[in-house]
């Protein structure tokens, strides 16, 4: 078997178990449904790894599978670009895809669309392989798109609640903002480099520099890059295009854990990456970037410490992480970036599954209001999320230490403008990340036992039915993935010398020579327990284990606290429960506008102008003109024949007068 059948049996093993599932669910049944959907991502999985060690060996690939349409040169290609940075996005993508895939077996047990889910998140996985594979803009924007179809399909999965098509509805249309930049960078793109494969554009990409974009007049290869950014804003939810990924919680906690931590939003993260030999000509750009990232850095970590839902907070979690990503990107730290992406892709992954836990404990509450000291009722899934926590706020030697400390230097050294700005937010979310995790573990693990005395009765959490019942830990095969993805979690952050400095990504990622952050960072490397060692020194160490001591401080010593201070707080803490009013906004501007010019175009264009004037009106003007006509069709001769005479002398009249 030839390599490039491997690689095309990658994408393909889970699209043919998703349209198994889809098409033959109810003749496979439910075990047979999640079995050819679990065996077809297990392939993909397995032959990654086989590519990976390929790649390894050195041996890359950039080729034609299929011509689909050629247009004036211009050729519409499936294509693959196998090297470092893609088998690390396969591996990724492939190893959280397997782990959601056995977890929602547990997960998903009792509803009834099980067979459409399994169908749903391995079509999902065929959609994101095709993205990260493509070597060309036309794949990886069917990529690009499919992903967003898929996940628009799994956030309203459960479709009879109305809170969930509001929320699947704004993700569609938030990702179609993004992705009408998007669609207009790959439009520059294409005609000015006549190309759209991507070893033609960047073979071009010093010519494309010297050009102006021909209506704006702007430096086209800043269009071209904050276009392609704008896109990237919409997937990976950088402000002010985030809104939708909170609501998105709407969804099967699985898919929250799939999508909304390790694949999909990453996806604007990899584009940029690979885009690298563009971004790097153009310091707007990437200052564009930079300035970006640090907002949604801290201030969705700042609303992550009011939220009382449990996958909420994991939700504003991730948009905050995805914010230290974009930093990275901005920094020209693209291969930090993605050493960021895939730390957080297991410790994010093992935060949403370990609440989607919580909630089958507590029988699909999720407000955490109504936990508290479940730690001794569930041990398992109290440890991997302990682990996640301490990675998730950066403390060694877990794996969110290494990638989120490499951000934070390189955004230090960064010397595009806003880079001081980001650096302060970069270390203001530390803080903030520290005491939203420990929030988290504290609010649900420890404490009083306040799910005794919850009152029941009112509709929460994902199905909305309820019972006092003792909770209890989840069956295995929801532990066993949360174990599994806890030791990468724990361990994969000490890849750092090899996958940062150890030349990882080879000419995958392109940095400038004038951009000299991630040398310099590769200079004062010393191993991972110099490392270790040194950041007991420095600063956000300490910030990472205030956050967490603050938490510690209000949760467990003195619960009485957070009220308090939420009343003292006054505006700021509403500011914070409104999230800016960003959902406010949006629902009076775009929402109410939307009525309001519907209202217009139906009283004005509809009743008016289409009933009023065109189809009353054209009935009107007939039975106006057909009464003048019945003033001289009245059967009698004597009036037909004096109409002929004044005809004739009105026709001599005329004739005469031309004469």
């Amino acid at each position: 078997m030839g390599m490039k059948t491997l690689y095309l049996l990658v994408p393909l093993a889970p699209l043919a178990g998703a349209i198994l599932a889809g098409f033959f669910g109810k003749l496979l049944g439910r075990t047979g449904s999640h079995i050819v959907t679990i065996l077809g991502v297990a392939i993909s999985f397995a032959l990654s790894v086989l590519i990976y060690q390929d790649v390894q060996a050195g041996n890359l690939f950039n080729g034609t599978v299929y011509t689909w349409m050629e247009s004036g040169g211009l050729k519409l290609q499936v294509g693959f670009l196998i090297d470092p940075l893609t088998v690390t996005m396969m591996l990724v993508v492939n190893f959280v895809s397997l782990m959601v895939h056995v977890y929602t077996i547990g997960y998903m047990a009792e509803d009834p669309g099980y067979q459409r889910f399994f169908s749903y998140i391995s079509l999902f996985t065929f959609s994101m392989l095709m993205l990260v594979m493509s070597n060309n803009f036309v794949q990886l924007f069917f990529g690009w798109e499919a992903v967003g179809l898929v996940s628009y399909l799994l956030i309203g999965f459960w479709y009879t609640r109305p809170t969930a098509i509001y929320a699947n509805l704004k993700a569609f249309l938030v990702n179609r903002v993004g992705d009408f930049g998007f669609l207009l960078g790959i439009g520059l793109i294409a005609a000015y480099a006549g190309s759209l494969d991507y070893a033609e554009v960047f073979a071009k990409r010093n010519e494309l520099a010297t050009l102006t974009e021909v209506v704006t007049g702007w430096p086209l290869i800043t269009a071209i890059c904050i276009c392609l950014f704008i896109g990237a804003m919409g997937k990976s939810a950088q402000f002010p295009l985030h809104v939708w990924l909170p609501d998105s919680m709407e969804g099967p906690t699985p898919i929250s854990a799939l999508i909304h931590a390790a694949t999909m939003v990453t996806a604007g993260i990899f584009m940029v990456s690979r885009m690298s030999p563009l971004f790097e000509l153009s310091d707007t750009a990437l200052s564009f970037v930079i300035v970006i990232g640090a907002i949604t850095c801290l201030f969705m970590a700042l609303i992550a410490i009011v939220q009382t839902d449990i996958k909420r907070v994991v939700a504003y979690s991730t948009l905050s992480q995805l914010g230290y990503m974009t930093m990275a990107l901005g920094a020209s730290a693209y291969s930090v970036a993605i050493f960021h992406l895939m730390t957080h892709a297991f410790f994010k992954a093992v935060l949403f599954l370990g609440a989607g836990s919580v909630i089958i404990a507590m029988h699909h509450e999720q407000d955490m209001r109504r936990m508290g000291g479940l730690r001794k009722y569930m041990p398992i899934t109290y440890a991997t999320m302990l682990i996640a926590a301490l990675a998730n706020a950066g403390l060694p030697p877990f794996a969110g230490f290494f990638s989120k400390d490499s951000i934070i230097e390189a955004v230090h050294l960064a010397q595009v403008p806003g880079a001081g700005f980001a650096y302060f937010c970069a270390l203001a979310g530390v803080f903030v990340g520290g005491l939203y995790s420990f929030r988290l573990i504290f609010f649900t693990f420890h404490g009083k036992e306040r799910f005794r005395e919850a009152a029941h009765d009112a509709h929460h959490g994902d199905h909305g039915h309820h019972g006092p019942a003792e909770p209890h830990e989840s069956p295995k095969v929801v532990t066993v993935p949360l174990i599994l993805l806890s030791i990468p979690a724990i361990a994969s952050g000490w890849l750092i010398g090899t996958i940062l400095y150890g030349k990882w990504f080879g000419d995958a990622i392109y940095i400038a020579e004038v951009h000299k952050g991630v040398e310099t960072m590769a200079e004062e490397f010393h191993g991972v327990f110099g490392m270790m060692l040194h950041s007991i020194t420095t600063l956000p160490f300490w910030l990472a284990v205030s956050g967490a001591a603050t938490a510690w401080f209000l949760y467990i010593v003195r619960p009485d606290l957070p009220a308090v201070i939420k009343q003292k707080s006054g505006v700021l803490a509403i500011i914070l429960e409104e999230k800016y009013g960003f959902d406010r906004f949006n629902d009076w501007f775009f929402a109410g506008g939307a009525r309001l010019l519907g209202r217009g175009l139906w009283k004005g264009g509809d009743q008016v102008l289409i009933d009023g004037v065109m189809v009353n009106g054209s009935a009107g003007a007939v039975g106006w003109i057909s009464g003048l006509v019945r003033l001289f069709q009245t059967g009698r001769i004597y009036q037909y024949a004096f109409s002929m005479i004044f005809g004739v002398f009105a026709l001599l009249t005329l004739w005469f007068n031309r004469a």
